[in-house]
């Protein structure tokens, strides 16, 4: 074969080819995709005019009563009118400050570690601030008498302050649980492995609502009388052990993953079971289990809209309670539409975050 005809078959990358190329290759290239691509084109014309004009064309952002409003439109005053509620919930207006202060010392914590540059000071900061920050958090958000702050009962907690606080206690107290379970399936000691198998099983077959009614109405009943155990906590408490099956199974496969020929290297070496998990066969599972770990972590962001069934109002249920103000009447879909953007902003976070992680951690190269 000459060199011409070498290059006459060889096509390029499409990723280095243009927007025309991969418009033609991937929505004209044949009869069926150029009719398919002409019905989309249509459904987005009937779609997304309309709702341009409802979002942003014909809608109202000026300061306007529910009556002057267009009922035609988004009447967007209505959010700005409620915003503390959307933000805080029921948590008293004169201490506003705590969350955005500790609002402010998680973003610090994170330009923090990511100027230093040391790994091993790096890892040190970090362990550091998983030690302190609950703490931190907790005494700013609940209170604390010794440090003169008063203390808020977690039945004022809302909107989305909650459905974070949720969401981040959920997330992190269920992952080491997760890995512990994982390894417990695997484990040769056949009364671990059964254990972690009956509870994993358990749980993924129960519906996360029936957990929440079971620790929020039957778990009070394990305590003496007069004990009272915090609504919160028991949700948090509930969440925590639904997700942790999950990411016990997310993580086990990641463990499958990872070659035979890991672990005989490993032991090899002679490197003792916990030594061998924590810095040959774990960090590579980990690495392998990046997408479904987060996939799993924005399913439990979205679950958390069901505390409200233990009584618990998080943002999707304030953006429900807002509309019963008489003045409001009639505005749920704002309040709706504003919670689902809101939503979308933190979990494509996430998801873009997962991506950055893999490339991060890509040992392809």
């Amino acid at each position: 074969m000459s060199l011409y005809q070498l290059k006459e078959s060889r096509q390029p990358p499409s990723s280095q080819t243009g927007v025309k190329h991969w418009v033609i290759e991937n929505l004209l290239s044949t009869k069926l995709n150029i009719a398919l691509t002409l019905l989309a084109f249509y459904f987005l014309y009937l779609i997304i005019p309309p709702l341009l004009d409802w979002l942003i064309f014909n809608a109202d952002f000026t300061e306007k009563t529910n009556n002057e409003c267009t009922r035609d439109a988004a009447c967007w005053f209505f959010i700005s009118e409620k915003i503390t509620l959307f933000m805080y919930g029921f948590y008293p207006e004169e201490a506003y400050w705590r969350p955005n202060l500790l609002i402010a010392i998680t973003i610090g914590f994170v330009v923090i570690t990511r100027v230093i540059k040391t790994h091993v000071l790096k890892n040190r900061i970090i362990l550091g601030l998983f030690i302190v920050y609950p703490f931190i958090a907790f005494s700013l958000l609940y209170g604390n008498e010794f440090l003169s702050l008063e203390i808020i009962d977690t039945h004022d907690w809302g909107g989305l302050m909650l459905t974070v606080v949720v969401a981040s206690v959920g997330i992190v107290a269920s992952f080491p649980i997760g890995i512990l379970l994982a390894l417990g399936r695997l484990s040769k000691m056949k009364t671990i492995q059964y254990l972690s198998i009956i509870y994993i099983e358990f749980i993924r077959g129960i519906p996360l609502i029936t957990i929440l009614f079971m620790v929020s109405v039957m778990l009070p009943l394990f305590f003496s009388e007069g004990v009272d155990f915090d609504k919160l906590l028991r949700a948090l408490v509930g969440i925590t052990l639904f997700q942790a099956a999950y990411i016990a199974e997310v993580i086990r496969g990641g463990l499958q993953a990872v070659p035979k020929g890991q672990y005989e290297a490993a032991d090899a070496v002679g490197l003792s079971y916990s030594k061998k998990m924590a810095f040959v066969i774990l960090p590579q599972a980990l690495k392998v289990s990046i997408p479904n770990i987060v996939g799993s972590f924005i399913s439990l962001f979205k679950d958390t809209t069901l505390v409200l069934i233990i009584g618990l109002f998080d943002m999707l249920a304030i953006a429900q309670l807002a509309t019963s103000d008489p003045n409001w009447l009639g505005r749920k879909t704002e309040g709706i539409v504003f919670v689902a953007i809101v939503m979308w902003i933190i979990l494509y976070s996430m998801s873009r975050y997962s991506k950055h992680l893999e490339k991060r951690f890509s040992t392809d190269h």
